[in-house]
């Protein structure tokens, strides 16, 4: 009696598996990102603090101040961007002005006469040289470092505020000045908001993509950065690259035993190629431990300076990675990786508090 039983069974299971087989697809919906990340969310949890001598409870708090606000008479503008990729402004028919962004509906100098929208270009020049955030709040922190500035879109008599980028590697002040050409270049995922668009340097764009209207920023090529050039070596510079190797093989050992340093690059993996008119070595981070080794591998970006001594002065607290970019001491070759720059001006100060 058991075998016929175990045949039925089997003849259910195929029945199963023909309508598994059978069953139209469900296309999932994309995850919606949230306001707030949830890995910036912290636990509700409180730890003691001990200053010198004196110890301090610090616990996490939190206060919610969601809300929604309307683009107002603003909105053109914005979803022009949006859904266009094109830059409107407004004009008033009497006295010529052209506005933009068109931040006002009457023209204040001809009786209040109502402005006309109209289509302008997406190049222009510096209003004049934009200052560059190395260090921002955590709304712009995965945008850093930026230029901050106004472009006077040609055409228009007003400028628009807007960030300002390089191609060629790290932004640093020498790069932007006053009545610098400049194309406006639109991000892959818009939001309707002022961040959607940033400004290059015009030199930077390819001709072929100069006069396109709407080019976002996946159509240049962010990885192709002209590497400065490093001196020939001398005896002095060789020496300098030999002490920096050894204090490096200390500092790594040095990170192994710190619980500050490990935390300081806690889940961030980079491979680093260094040239310096010393020689060439290869920092790899990786499972909150640094490594380092004389020569040249594939890495994940690149690190360029004259001067091995910019590493001693760093590793022994004198001086910041951050400050010899700014300085152009140093050259790296992708902005994004400034945040890997940030991370390892943390560990002399951990190892020093270790």
């Amino acid at each position: 009696m058991a075998r016929p039983k175990s045949k039925a069974k089997a003849k259910v299971k195929a029945k199963v598996k023909v309508r598994a087989k059978a069953r139209p697809r469900v296309d999932r919906k994309p995850k919606v990102e949230k306001v707030i990340p949830l890995h910036m969310i912290p636990n509700v949890e409180s730890e003691i603090l001990k200053i010198g001598n004196e110890r301090f409870l610090q616990s996490n708090e939190a206060m919610f101040t969601f809300y929604k606000r309307s683009k107002g008479e603003q909105s053109p503008y914005f979803l022009a961007l949006l859904e266009k990729k094109r830059i409107i402004g407004a004009r008033c028919p009497k006295c010529k002005l052209v506005r933009v962004p068109p931040f006002e509906v009457y023209c204040p100098d001809c009786q209040f006469e109502k402005l006309e929208l109209l289509e302008l270009p997406d190049t222009g020049v510096m209003n004049s040289t934009p200052p560059i955030t190395y260090f921002a709040n955590s709304l712009f922190a995965h945008m850093v470092p930026f230029g901050r500035g106004r472009v006077m879109i040609d055409g228009a008599d007003t400028g628009i505020p807007m960030h300002v980028y390089t191609t060629q590697g790290v932004l640093t002040p020498r790069v932007f000045k006053k009545n610098t050409p400049v194309k406006v270049i639109f991000r892959k995922n818009r939001q309707g908001k002022p961040t959607d668009v940033f400004a290059v340097p015009l030199s930077e764009v390819p001709e072929k993509l100069r006069a396109k209207k709407g080019v976002e920023e996946q159509e240049l090529d962010w990885s192709r950065p002209v590497e400065p050039a490093v001196d020939k070596p001398t005896p002095e510079t060789e020496r300098a690259f030999q002490t920096v190797l050894a204090d490096f093989q200390a500092m790594s050992k040095a990170v192994k035993k710190s619980a500050r340093a490990k935390k300081d690059l806690a889940g961030w993996k980079r491979s680093i190629q260094v040239k310096t008119a010393g020689g060439s070595f290869i920092i790899n981070i990786d499972k909150q431990n640094l490594t380092v080794k004389p020569g040249k591998a594939k890495s994940d970006f690149v690190m360029v300076s004259n001067n091995p001594s910019l590493f001693e002065d760093w590793m022994n607290f004198r001086d910041s990675l951050t400050n010899a970019i700014i300085a152009d001491k140093l050259w790296i070759s992708k902005n994004k990786e400034f945040t890997t720059v940030f991370k390892l001006d943390r560990l002399p100060r951990s190892l020093k508090r270790t």
